[in-house]
């Protein structure tokens, strides 16, 4: 039953293309195999445009020299040469991924690809009856995410998205406090995910800071995740978000942050705050920030470091932390165990396709909504928009 993704089983082609087989017990698992797609030419084809460029401009230069002619022409040569090296690669790089959709004895893919090409690569894998785990995001717009859903409900096929904190044991140990009513009547939460990034031109020019398209931006790539902690801990649906953007000091293209205002189905309301522009000292005021506050009546439950890639294993790089604070005083919460969140994303999905129990990432589709929500919200200047 301990089903895991053994890492020196994955094999790497050129940084693009990962495969993994799920193994049980350090042994291969015959009854379920995951592939692992890693399809990602964009820094390589980024340093080809640049190559490019330098070569236009020696060009363009008014009656060069001819020690600037030769420069031109071996950036040139070594430009195009790397042309062909990529173009080669990808050929492989596709011809592997057709071989994977094509391998009756893989039963899941695992899609970690750019965030553009999710959806397609997905429905690829889907049509050919391969259940399917998307990073996050599903998918760059709503209807290629409903799409997605539409086809796993048709095929009876599994679709999960890489919601991974949820998984965490901090957040687990927020929710059964919660809903036991330990804080009393909840009345108000704050979910906060900010920090420097986009301040270095390589940072800048990343699509997390350039492509909103691809849900970049602090609303795409933070908020979404602060989006489904709020309605896993609370057991309810977002149904209204209103959000202005942060004064904007940053040279990107997307915003600098955001600060958002949530209503739930269940009449809670809460706050999210996403920058990309907040230096927070650094390493551990980044992470410490990282996390919420929930009110209640009767105490506050504070986190710092569970909104992170983090599981509370010791070897990391900061110790998550889950206190508790009452008229009494503070007390520190600890989960009993911590397994790692994207291990325990993977056994979730593997233990729905051998059950037979197919689940859908229609979660994934409304945290689409909601970013979506957030931007349009932001841009009428704050307004309130629905969210069915």
């Amino acid at each position: 039953q301990d089903i895991y993704v053994k890492g020196g089983d994955i094999y790497n082609v050129h940084t693009n293309v990962n495969f993994t087989a799920v193994v049980a017990d350090g042994k291969a698992n015959a009854d379920f195999a995951v592939a692992v797609l890693s399809i990602d030419m964009t820094d390589r084809y980024e340093n080809i445009a640049e190559g490019v460029k330098q070569a236009e401009i020696l060009y363009l230069l008014a009656d060069p020299t001819d020690a600037q002619v030769q420069k031109y022409r071996a950036v040139l040569d070594t430009t195009v040469a790397a042309e062909m090296a990529a173009r080669e690669q990808m050929a492989e790089d596709y011809l592997a991924y057709f071989a994977i959709l094509a391998d009756k004895n893989i039963d899941a893919v695992y899609v970690a690809t750019n965030n553009a090409s999710h959806a397609e690569i997905a429905i690829k894998a889907m049509e050919a009856g391969k259940h399917v785990i998307v990073e996050k995001p599903i998918a760059t717009t709503p209807a290629d995410a409903k799409r997605m859903v539409d086809l796993a409900a048709e095929k009876k096929l599994c679709l999960s998205v890489d919601h991974m904190m949820v998984y965490n044991a901090y957040n687990v140990m927020a929710k059964k406090y919660v809903r036991a009513g330990k804080l009393g009547d909840v009345n108000d939460c704050c979910f906060h995910m900010e920090f420097a990034f986009g301040y270095d031109p390589a940072e800048a020019a990343t699509w997390r800071c350039s492509k909103i398209e691809e849900m970049g931006g602090p609303i795409g790539d933070v908020a979404s995740h602060c989006f489904y902690v709020s309605e896993f801990i609370f057991g309810s649906r977002i149904v209204e978000v209103s959000c202005v953007y942060l004064p904007k000091t940053m040279n990107i293209v997307a915003e600098d942050g955001a600060y958002i205002k949530f209503t739930m189905a269940n009449g809670m309301k809460g706050s999210v705050k996403v920058a990309f522009s907040e230096p927070r000292g650094g390493l551990v005021g980044t992470l410490s920030n990282l996390g919420y506050e929930i009110y209640g009546t009767e105490g506050v439950l504070r986190s710092y470091g569970s909104m992170f890639q983090l599981s509370g294993k010791e070897d990391e790089p900061y110790k998550i932390r889950l206190e508790m604070e009452t008229a009494a005083g503070v007390r520190k919460l600890h989960p009993r165990s911590f397994p790692n969140i994207y291990q325990s994303l993977i056994e979730h999905h593997a233990e729905s396709v051998l059950a037979g129990k197919a689940i859908n990432a229609r979660e994934g589709l409304r945290n689409l909504q909601l970013c979506e929500a957030a931007h349009k919200s932001a841009q009428q200047g704050g307004k309130a928009v629905a969210v069915k």
